[in-house]
């Protein structure tokens, strides 16, 4: 298999350790580079093409909505994986419209983000499974 190149975007640098950390144990899951704002996560991503953009919804600059509509016409074949403590409907489905493929709870993260990177990458969604109840459910207007 080979490795998976993910762009984390997250103004916290705690919240990007703690990604970079967590991804470490999986080989073939590579962190190539962070941004720390919208505009930043769009020139990356335009730059590096990654296979996978770790979002988060608040950012400095340019929210992690907006910056997902940029990064889609840049990079159209990145996948990206919203990571967020919001957890509004509303919130969580402007982010698939946008062109999200998944979005995962921050509290869930530990239980959730490899699963959920493995998710987008076969081309399903994943949600949160505290907003599912279980893992994959590709229908985030179930529960409202």
């Amino acid at each position: 298999m080979s490795v998976v190149r993910i762009l984390v975007v997250d103004d916290s640098l705690l919240w990007q350790g703690f990604i970079q950390s967590h991804l470490g144990e999986a080989p073939a899951l590579k962190v190539i580079n962070v941004a720390a704002d919208g505009p930043e996560a769009v020139q990356k991503a335009n730059e590096l093409h990654p296979d996978v953009v770790l979002m988060d919804v608040s950012l400095p600059g340019m929210n992690g909505i907006e910056a997902t509509r940029e990064i889609r016409k840049v990079s159209p074949r990145s996948k990206i994986l919203f990571l967020s403590m919001l957890d509004e409907i509303e919130v969580i489905r402007a982010a698939f419209e946008a062109g999200g493929s998944g979005y995962i709870f921050k509290f869930d993260a530990i239980k959730d983000l490899i699963p959920g990177i493995q998710a987008i990458l076969f081309g399903q969604r994943f949600v949160s499974h505290s907003l599912t109840g279980s893992y994959g459910s590709s229908n985030p207007e179930s529960k409202s």
